[in-house]
Protein backbone atom coordinates (compact mmCIF):
# COMPACT_ATOMS: atom_id res chain seq x y z
CA UNK A 1 0.00 0.00 0.00
CA UNK A 2 1.41 3.20 -0.77
CA UNK A 3 1.84 5.75 1.62
CA UNK A 4 0.72 9.36 0.62
CA UNK A 5 0.21 12.85 1.54
CA UNK A 6 -2.07 15.50 0.52
CA UNK A 7 -2.11 19.38 1.15
CA UNK A 8 -3.64 22.67 -0.33
CA UNK A 9 -2.93 23.99 -3.73
CA UNK A 10 -2.71 20.25 -5.03
CA UNK A 11 0.13 19.29 -3.20
CA UNK A 12 1.01 15.68 -2.93
CA UNK A 13 3.74 13.84 -1.51
CA UNK A 14 4.75 9.69 -2.21
CA UNK A 15 7.79 7.80 -0.96
CA UNK A 16 9.52 6.82 -4.04
CA UNK A 17 13.06 5.15 -4.88
CA UNK A 18 15.86 7.29 -5.77
CA UNK A 19 19.11 5.24 -6.39
CA UNK A 20 19.61 2.80 -3.47
CA UNK A 21 17.51 4.77 -1.68
CA UNK A 22 14.10 6.36 -1.19
CA UNK A 23 12.90 10.02 -1.21
CA UNK A 24 9.91 12.31 -0.17
CA UNK A 25 8.49 13.40 -3.73
CA UNK A 26 6.64 16.51 -3.95
CA UNK A 27 4.31 17.21 -7.04
CA UNK A 28 2.31 20.27 -6.82
CA UNK A 29 -0.72 19.65 -9.79
CA UNK A 30 0.77 16.41 -10.52
CA UNK A 31 3.94 18.04 -11.91
CA UNK A 32 7.33 16.79 -10.24
CA UNK A 33 8.85 19.73 -7.66
CA UNK A 34 11.26 17.84 -5.77
CA UNK A 35 12.65 15.07 -4.43
CA UNK A 36 13.87 15.50 -0.83
CA UNK A 37 16.20 13.06 1.08
CA UNK A 38 14.57 14.08 4.53
CA UNK A 39 11.48 15.81 6.30
CA UNK A 40 13.95 18.49 6.80
CA UNK A 41 14.36 19.07 3.08
CA UNK A 42 10.82 18.19 2.42
CA UNK A 43 9.89 21.81 4.91
CA UNK A 44 11.59 23.82 2.61
CA UNK A 45 8.88 23.49 0.47
CA UNK A 46 5.57 23.15 2.27
CA UNK A 47 4.24 23.70 5.31
CA UNK A 48 4.07 19.96 7.51
CA UNK A 49 1.25 20.83 9.74
CA UNK A 50 -0.86 21.48 6.22
CA UNK A 51 -0.44 17.72 5.40
CA UNK A 52 -2.90 14.95 5.39
CA UNK A 53 -2.28 11.30 5.34
CA UNK A 54 -4.47 9.56 2.52
CA UNK A 55 -5.33 6.22 3.66
CA UNK A 56 -6.47 3.86 1.10
CA UNK A 57 -9.56 1.82 2.33
CA UNK A 58 -8.80 -1.74 0.51
CA UNK A 59 -13.32 -2.28 -0.80
CA UNK A 60 -13.94 -6.12 -1.16
CA UNK A 61 -11.30 -7.91 1.10
CA UNK A 62 -13.21 -8.05 4.04
CA UNK A 63 -12.51 -11.14 6.42
CA UNK A 64 -14.60 -14.06 5.66
CA UNK A 65 -17.46 -13.84 8.75
CA UNK A 66 -18.85 -16.74 10.30
CA UNK A 67 -21.84 -18.33 10.02
CA UNK A 68 -24.12 -18.71 12.70
CA UNK A 69 -26.87 -21.11 12.30
CA UNK A 70 -29.86 -21.50 14.61
CA UNK A 71 -29.71 -25.31 16.20
CA UNK A 72 -32.76 -26.77 16.07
Amino acid sequence: METRWVGPDGLEITVAAHGHGQVLRLRRHGEHVADCSSVDELRRFVDLADLCEVITVPFGERAPRRRQEALS
